[in-house]
């Protein structure tokens, strides 16, 4: 009883305490969003509720156009990164060579390198082979560090898998390449495609390195933003459109949870 009136205090404590940690994560969502209705372009007064900046911001030619650049950087990047990804994971729990370790390290390293000094180095190695900056650039850059999240979520993935089961497969007759494609894969697809899912997002999301390695023409929706808030300040245009965002990728990150866990509990 005594331990029960104790522990009630330390839950009340717990309660008001995660409560004021979502309030403070999330209230300038919850104010973004409203003042993105606001008819007036003022941040600091409301005068009634409207659509219209929403409906500009599916007229603008500059942000649309960047959102598409965007978009087929994003979709090129994670679906190479997908492929490599996936082979560096299953090569580096099935398989023993030299260096194997160094390996590891060099493909997880993109997880805790700052992005101002891979955009920096990616810059220099395309400065010194003279390639000249594009959106094929940015893709080049964009598949380093989504090859190394997808790789870091398919090998927690690979390792609740029975490597027994690929032996029974080869054992029964398949070769190696038959029984990856038909006994491995269809098991590390949940975890292919939420890696996929959350490198797509933080591709969408990239400033650093698109900025570092965009050539003229090749405007990522990131460098959008931030040259309108350069020139015209915080617009509720650009609320809206960071409403439509926080949307997307937390209807993409929930999916990609989702699978991830029908796939933990296969």
């Amino acid at each position: 009883m005594a331990n029960e009136m104790n522990a009630a205090p330390i839950k009340r404590w717990q309660t008001w305490y995660a409560l004021i940690a979502f309030l403070y994560m999330y209230l300038p969502i919850a104010v973004l969003t409203i003042f993105s209705f606001n008819k007036s372009p003022s941040p600091s007064q409301w005068t009634g509720f409207t659509w219209e900046w929403y409906a500009k911001f599916l007229q603008n030619p500059t942000l649309l156009a960047a959102l598409k650049n965007s978009l087929s950087v994003a979709l090129t990047a994670v679906s190479v990164a997908a492929v490599l990804g996936t082979l560096t994971a299953v090569g580096l729990a099935r398989y023993y060579f030299p260096g194997k370790n160094l390996y590891r390290g060099a493909t997880y390293l993109p997880l805790i390198i700052p992005d101002i000094a891979i955009a920096v180095a990616t810059l220099v190695f395309f400065a010194a082979i003279k390639i000249q900056l594009s959106l094929v650039t940015i893709v080049i850059a964009h598949i380093v560090f989504c090859l190394a999240y997808i790789a870091v979520v398919v090998s927690s993935r690979l390792a609740t898998i029975d490597p027994k089961l690929e032996e029974a497969a080869l054992d029964l007759g398949a070769t190696p390449v038959q029984a990856f494609f038909r006994v491995l894969l269809p098991q590390l697809l949940p975890g292919i495609l939420s890696g996929s899912l959350l490198a797509f997002i933080l591709s969408m999301d990239d400033f650093v390195i698109a900025y570092f390695t965009a050539g003229v023409g090749s405007t990522t929706l990131p460098i959008a933003i931030f040259s309108s808030l350069r020139n015209g300040g915080v617009t509720p245009e650009l609320n809206a459109l960071s409403v439509l965002l926080i949307i997307a990728s937390a209807s993409i990150a929930s999916i990609a949870e989702v699978i991830r866990s029908s796939g933990t509990h296969d």
